[in-house]
């Protein structure tokens, strides 16, 4: 029953956050871009020291996150904005492969640097919120668009 309960409270969050875009990932057309992966595992563990100075557990990372993450930067790049259009689908995909219970996910984009975009979520009180939560997993993507502007998505799960 407490697992249906779960299962139920993500569909709403899933629901509600599904109302952002009615735009799908098929129909933009997606380029893959390489990684800043000094930028993430700065970042990553930017997160993780700021949630072990407030008492918070250390997140694992999770490939199947990152591999969601990754493909929403790109998608992000080729939007040319930023935005949380079809989270449903990776919320639902993640909490199928890792048996998840909540998926969460925080954007960025024209930070230069892991300490400034980890500045701006903590400016955020949902970003900071996210990111300060009850969350055992994630993963961090960190790409450039063509004008070497970066992207940040990073995916929270438990």
């Amino acid at each position: 029953m407490k697992m249906r309960m779960h299962y139920i409270a993500l569909v709403l969050f899933v629901c509600t956050l599904a109302s952002c875009s009615k735009e799908s990932v098929e129909s933009t057309n997606i380029i893959e871009t390489e990684n800043a992966e000094t930028v993430e595992k700065e970042l990553l563990e930017a997160v993780n020291g700021h949630r072990l100075s407030i008492g918070r557990n250390s997140l694992e990372f999770s490939s199947v996150a990152y591999l969601h993450a990754n493909k929403h930067t790109d998608y992000m790049i080729a939007k040319g904005g930023l935005n949380h259009d079809n989270f449903s689908s990776r919320a639902s995909e993640i909490s199928s492969e890792e048996a998840a219970e909540f998926v969460a996910e925080n954007v960025a984009k024209d930070y230069t640097t892991a300490s400034e975009a980890l500045k701006g979520w903590l400016n955020s009180s949902s970003h900071k919120k996210t990111m300060e939560d009850e969350f055992t997993h994630t993963a961090v993507s960190v790409k450039k668009d063509a004008d070497g502007k970066l992207y940040f998505t990073q995916i929270f799960f438990r």
